[in-house]
C-alpha cells in the first residue's frame, strides 16, 4: 500500500512539495539546523529519500550519500538525478551490508511517520552509524496549530483532530503514526541521545494551505527563525526536527 501510494506521487511530488514556496522554506529551515552537523568527505544514509532532493544537497556539499526508499518510482527519479538510491524499506535497513558504516543518517519530512515501531529500527541504526555520529529526523508532529485551526475554520473537525490520537489514515490510504518526541526518544534509547529539538513549520503552514502569497510566507519564515526553538512553540509546529547522537 505504501509503495503504490508513493509511486503514484513520484511524477508530481516535486511540483506539489519540493518546488513549492512552503516546501522550499521548510526544507531550508531543516538545513539551517542540520547542515552544520555534516562535513565534506563524510558519508550519510538517507532514509525515505523520495525524489532525492536532500541527497542532492548533500552531494553538492561534497558528502557521499546512500539513499533508500520503498517506492520504485521515487528511487527511479532519484537515480535519474545521479543519486545512489536503492529500493529498500526503512523497516528493512538490517539488510544493508554489514560492512557499511555511516557518519550520520537523516530522515526528512515524515518518512518515519510511516514506520510503526521505531524501537525495532534502533539496533540496525546503531550498527550503521559510527560512534559520535548524528541521526537527524524530521517527523510530522502530534499536534499542528495551523492544521487544527485551518480545518476547524472550514468545518472539517475530523481532519482538524486527525493527528491527536497518534494514528490516522491518510487520503492515500496510508496509516500514518504521530509519535510524541518523548516516545521517539525512548524508542531510540539507549543507543542514541537526543541533543536538540526544533519546530519546522511553526508559522509557515503545511503545504496544503495554498492561499497565502509568497511574500506572506517569507514573513512567516522570518518569524519562525526567531521562535522555532522555543519549548512551547515547537510543540505546535507542522514538523519536529530531532537531532540524536550515537553513543
Amino acid at each position: 500500500m505504501t509503495t503504490a501510494a508513493f509511486d503514484s506521487m513520484a511524477a508530481v511530488y516535486d511540483d506539489l512539495w519540493t518546488n513549492s514556496t512552503i516546501g522550499q522554506l521548510q526544507r531550508a529551515a531543516f538545513w539551517r539546523h542540520a547542515g552544520p552537523l555534516f562535513r565534506p568527505g563524510e558519508t550519510v544514509l538517507d532514509l525515505g529519500c523520495g525524489t532525492g532532493e536532500d541527497a542532492a544537497l548533500l552531494r553538492d556539499r561534497g558528502i557521499r550519500t546512500l539513499a533508500i526508499d520503498s517506492s520504485p518510482e521515487m528511487v527511479r527519479v532519484a537515480c535519474e538525478r545521479g543519486i545512489d538510491a536503492r529500493l529498500l524499506r526503512i523497516e528493512d535497513i538490517s539488510r544493508i551490508e554489514h560492512g557499511l558504516r555511516f557518519d550520520a543518517c537523516i530522515s526528512n519530512f515524515g518518512a518515519l511517520n510511516c514506520v510503526e515501531r521505531l524501537s525495532d529500527r534502533r539496533e540496525p541504526l546503531a550498527r550503521l552509524i559510527g560512534s559520535g555520529g548524528y541521526l537527524v529526523v524530521c517527523t510530522i508532529g502530534r499536534f499542528c496549530l495551523w492544521e487544527t485551526f485551518w480545518y476547524a475554520l472550514h468545518g472539517e473537525f475530523r481532519k482538524a483532530a486527525r493527528r491527536w490520537s497518534g494514528t490516522s489514515l491518510s487520503s492515500l490510504g496510508l496509516t500514518v503514526y504521530y509519535p510524541r518526541v518523548d516516545e521517539i526518544r525512548k524508542a531510540l534509547s539507549p543507543a542514541f541521545e537526543l541533543v536538540s529539538t526544533v519546530g519546522i513549520g511553526v508559522c509557515v503552514p503545511p503545504s496544503y494551505i495554498r492561499t497565502l502569497s509568497p511574500g506572506v510566507l517569507h514573513l512567516l519564515d522570518r518569524i519562525d527563525r526567531s521562535i522555532a526553538g522555543w519549548r512551547g512553540v515547537r510543540a505546535v509546529s507542522d514538523h519536529r526536527l530531532l537531532v540524536f547522537r550515537r553513543f
